[in-house]
């Protein structure tokens, strides 16, 4: 299993499409966190959609991704059969074997019986590639095992977030339980839970890995023997700081904490 950057290790960095901060890190500033950390592998969400990228941009980040030898997965949300053929021959054109895919979208959440009809669409279009549906907090995790299996195809199977399922009213026992066997990406996302000063109620806040409530050495022998993970990237949910510049400055720190922590993890991996 690989480790590797994704475009929310630095969310708040790179911003929304909707919202970038002064000086947004873009495409090639991800490639340049990957040199300074010595990392191989960088995956681009939809907070960084590539399929809006003019094409001479694009194509300055991909031959610069090739050129450095930083492998490329590329991620989307929306799941319509028109976005998963635009990411597939966006992977294509990457290198890329994996496309992550958050289902729902703004006016978009599919019925669980529309996503395997999306799915078993598609499917033709993903000979070489692997489609990984993410676990949101929509779908629970058993909902979204019977979407995989009902897919009926090896090309089709989940990206495991340590966290979102929270906001399913699950914990992650459940959630590798379900989903474990299918897992072809993990997204490391530490978090804290504590309870409300006034009692009623918790708050989830994210943590640098390592320092939050993810057993992640548990969590990496569990999904081994199953075989199918062969990527994981580094998310944070860094709580902001009341000016914008300190936040970043806090998720860069936060993100270089992390993976000193990680590193000696993944390099026992073949």
């Amino acid at each position: 299993m690989r480790l590797g950057l994704s475009s929310y290790t630095y969310g708040w960095a790179v911003g929304t499409p909707d919202s970038r901060p002064a000086h947004a890190l873009d495409e090639l500033g991800l490639l340049d966190r990957c040199q300074e950390h010595g990392l191989g592998l960088l995956q681009v969400g939809d907070n960084l959609p590539l399929h809006t990228l003019d094409p001479a941009r694009l194509a300055r980040f991909l031959d610069r991704a090739r050129a450095e030898g930083v492998e490329l997965e590329v991620g989307a949300r929306r799941l319509t059969v028109e976005r998963v053929a635009t990411y597939a021959a966006l992977a294509r054109r990457a290198g890329a074997r994996l496309v992550r895919f958050v289902i729902d979208d703004a006016g978009c959440e599919p019925t669980s019986a529309e996503v395997v009809a999306i799915l078993r669409e598609t499917t033709p279009l993903l000979d070489g590639l692997l489609l990984g549906l993410e676990n949101h907090d929509r779908f629970p995790a058993r909902t979204l095992r019977d979407i995989v299996e009902a897919a009926g195809s090896e090309n089709v199977g989940i990206c495991l977030d340590t966290a979102n399922s929270l906001g399913a009213g699950e914990g992650l026992e459940t959630v590798v339980r379900e989903l474990g066997p299918h897992t072809v990406n993990l997204h490391l996302k530490d978090f804290h839970i504590r309870r409300v000063p006034y009692l009623m109620g918790f708050t989830v806040e994210g943590r640098p890995a390592g320092s939050g409530a993810l057993d992640i050495p548990a969590l990496l022998a569990e999904l081994r023997p199953f075989g199918r993970c062969q990527t994981a990237v580094l998310e944070l949910w860094t709580p902001p700081e009341a000016d914008p510049q300190a936040t970043i400055a806090k998720e860069a720190a936060w993100a270089r904490q992390s993976l000193e922590f990680l590193k000696p993890f993944f390099a026992r991996f073949p």
